[in-house]
């Protein structure tokens, strides 16, 4: 006993797959992405930056190993956010999450402009498949 499928082409399938790679392309055109991609690589090139990051995590590790233990106190918080502070205080990394800032922004609009389209939420739902509503 054999089970046939329908081996049809979907032209309307292909067609949103080919739209969908095109928007991908073109958003990676954007000014706004063009200036994330660049920061991006500023901070994975920065040595220094790459130091404060192993820092910062390694202080957020600590933290929250204390933390789920209950043996974190203020001060360990406040080494935390200082570590932080001074990571997102470094010229290079404040403009990093500047430019990602600015990108969420502009993928939120889109997400917006097609959720419309389709009345849900694109970005919710298609990324969304294990949240808790």
């Amino acid at each position: 006993m054999s089970i046939e499928t329908d081996t049809a082409a979907d032209p309307i399938g292909d067609r949103v797959e080919e739209l969908a790679t095109e928007f991908g392309d073109a958003i990676t055109e954007l000014p706004v992405y063009q200036r994330f991609a660049e920061a991006k690589e500023a901070v994975e090139n920065d040595e220094e930056a790459q130091e404060a990051i192993q820092e910062f995590e390694q202080i957020r590790e600590e933290y929250m190993l204390a933390r789920q233990t209950g043996k974190a106190s203020q001060e360990d918080l406040r080494n935390l956010q200082q570590a932080q502070q001074e990571l997102h205080d470094m010229p290079v990394m404040s403009e990093y999450l500047q430019a990602q800032n600015d990108l969420e922004l502009r993928l939120q609009e889109l997400n917006e402009m097609i959720s419309e389209e389709l009345v849900v939420d694109f970005g919710q739902k298609a990324g969304g498949c294990c949240e808790d509503d």
